[in-house]
């Protein structure tokens, strides 16, 4: 098997929970596409494959080396694995960032893991016992269906992107990657933060998988900044399933995470056995901020902060889903900052966990969402959402991977499931509970929008939103003047009936606007679109910016909002940039346009 000269997205994939040894698994696999998902029947489990992809590549993407968009029922990928020799005897455990959709994994011919979901991780043995001189046979079948409810986010289920559906990706889109761990080891800690009692509660899972068991084994945490340590803590790791430890920090070591100043606390978390001897250990970070309400506010760190927000689907040319490098997921953030954008909706898609960190470092306002898109069945009117229960099992794979992030400040677990409100309960009813109690029960430190847009199925959500692309400012104003009076807009179907439970008071935003349809290089055959009339020059663009966005800041019950969007995807050309991310604008007018105070940041509560 051939190998690839260079090694992509080489950098440690999940930088929360970073172990020292580890071996990325990224570069050419054997590749063979199964059209009637027959591959099993047909023996490509035990034999070599026919062609080659470069991995954490989609087929469908030019960087996969395959560059093949149309459908693929079925995808097979192989390689083998040696691992190195200073992990002999020890477990060896095998991780997929993310495979789309429905992944299994054989190792030396023995079924090793299943997964559903193309958003989150999974794991599985590679080695019971590691042997460095045994080679793996690591197969892996990833089946993506065309019909049918799944979490797809913005993949379109036609040839041809249309609308605001892109191209598809299926298979391998993430890290694969090994590590070595002992037989009783750490789990990934959850890091919650307290501003108002200025420490940390960090709770370790503990995973035993030997007989003897944990007897007499501690967990110790040490958290430390620039200066030192600051803090350390133990506790028994022999009587509950995950040891709990609060950390608090002395008051003059402490130091909040915000946009203006971005800082992280280094974690060291420790293993012992009874002896006192480290068996287990891993290195994590945190921030120490809060988030909160007040009235119709959204607090960080106790103070009113207007969240300028812009909307960011997480494409590229080159790689779909798949960042080309580490680079381009920080160059993203910087783009939306000088643009004057604190934050973003991170759009229908579970983004690479390494987004989250470099969000963390930036001090950049992270709202996480799921790719719900494909639940739409086209149904009776009603009844036409059809999610499963593998929305929500998903999203709470989702929810527990990046809890421990500072940059996040709300969850949004649905987008824009238009569907009738009546007398009857639904799946969509259903299921929207489900998720909305999921992301409170796993996570009651973040504000949660149960829908954003539509359809808001929770009385009494955290936050009520609406999605409005009116393009003339003085009639997007008067569409969002009802927030004064408890009247704000909310999206209704077009012969005004309701597709969300009625808004109670909470905090409200304009979740998405503008859109504003603009490319000045449009080619006559070229498909381009935005929302409403594209400006007939860059002047009248700005100027549209500026109205759209002064209705909202002027709004003193408005707490944030959320621009699409950050780039152009593909047909869908309303971006701040272009798809390539070079510039089509001035970016500083729009910046300048954002930058004054909001009215909520100035009333005195």
């Amino acid at each position: 098997m051939s190998v690839h000269p260079a090694v992509p997205r080489p950098e440690y994939p999940r930088p929360q929970f970073v172990r020292a040894a580890w071996q990325c698994l990224n570069g050419t696999w054997q590749f063979e596409r199964d059209a009637g998902d027959s591959g099993l029947e047909r023996g490509l489990l035990d034999r070599d494959l026919t062609g080659e992809i470069v991995v954490p590549f989609c087929p469908e993407s030019e960087l996969s080396g395959v560059g093949d968009p149309d459908f693929h029922a079925a995808v097979w990928y192989r390689r083998t694995v040696r691992v190195p020799e200073d992990w002999a005897g020890q477990r060896v455990l095998l991780h997929f960032q993310a495979v789309d959709h429905d992944a299994t994994v054989w190792v030396d011919g023995v079924e090793a893991g299943r997964h559903r979901g193309g958003f989150t991780p999974f794991s599985c043995d590679l080695a019971a016992a590691a042997d460095p001189a045994h080679t793996y046979t690591v197969v892996v079948r990833a089946r993506d269906p065309r019909g049918g409810p799944q979490a797809r986010g913005k993949q379109a289920t036609s040839y041809e992107g249309r609308g605001a559906h892109y191209g598809r990706t299926t298979g391998i889109w993430q890290t694969v990657w090994c590590e070595p761990v002992p037989a009783v080891r750490l789990g990934r800690p959850r890091i919650t933060p307290s501003v108002a009692a200025s420490a940390f509660r960090i709770t370790v899972p503990v995973t035993v998988a030997t007989p003897a068991g944990r007897a007499g084994h501690q967990v110790r945490v040490t958290v430390s900044d620039q200066n030192g340590e600051v803090a350390t803590a133990r506790a028994r790791a022999d009587v509950d399933l995950a040891p709990e430890l609060w950390l608090p920090l002395p008051a003059d070591r402490v130091r909040l995470w915000s946009p203006e100043d971005p800082h992280l606390y280094d974690l060291r978390v420790d293993l012992l056995d009874g002896d006192g001897a480290v068996v287990d250990t891993a290195d994590s970070y945190a921030g120490l901020r809060s988030v909160s309400i007040e009235g119709k506010a959204v607090l960080l760190n106790g103070q009113v902060r207007f969240q300028r927000l812009v909307l960011d689907q997480g494409f590229y040319p080159d790689g779909l889903m798949t960042a080309p490098t580490d680079e381009a997921l920080r160059h993203d953030i910087d783009l939306a900052v000088a643009a004057g954008f604190n934050g973003a909706r991170l759009h229908q898609k579970v983004f690479e966990e390494r987004y989250l960190y470099h969000a963390d470092r930036a001090g950049f306002l992270v709202w996480g969402e799921f790719g719900d898109w494909g639940a739409n069945m086209q149904g009776p009117a009603g009844d036409n959402q059809q999610p499963t229960a593998s929305f929500v099992t998903q999203w709470v794979e989702a929810v527990e991977r990046d809890y421990s992030h500072p940059s996040i400040v709300g969850w949004c677990p649905l987008n824009e499931t238009w569907q009738r409100l009546h007398d009857r309960i639904t799946v969509l009813d259903d299921v929207t509970w489900g998720m909305y109690l999921a992301t409170k029960a796993a996570d009651q430190t973040r504000p949660v929008v149960d829908a954003s847009g539509y359809a808001h199925r929770v009385p009494g959500a955290d936050v009520y939103d609406s999605h409005c692309y009116e393009q003339d400012p003085e009639r997007f104003g008067k569409l969002m003047k009802g927030l004064a009076d408890g009247t704000p807009y909310v999206n209704a179907d077009p012969d005004g009936t309701a597709w969300s439970v009625p808004y109670a008071g909470q905090p409200y935003f304009c979740s998405e606007f503008g859109g504003i349809w603009w490319n000045p290089d449009v080619r006559p055959d070229e498909s381009s679109w935005g929302y409403g009339e594209r400006p007939t020059s860059e002047e009248e663009l700005q100027e549209r910016f500026a109205g759209l966005v002064a209705v909202l800041l002027d709004d003193p019950g408005m707490f944030g909002y959320c621009y699409t969007q950050l780039t152009d995807v593909f047909q869908e050309q309303n971006g701040v940039y272009r798809f390539d991310r070079s510039s089509k604008l001035d970016v500083s007018r729009i910046r300048a346009a954002q930058l004054r105070p909001a009215a909520i940041e100035q009333d005195e509560r």
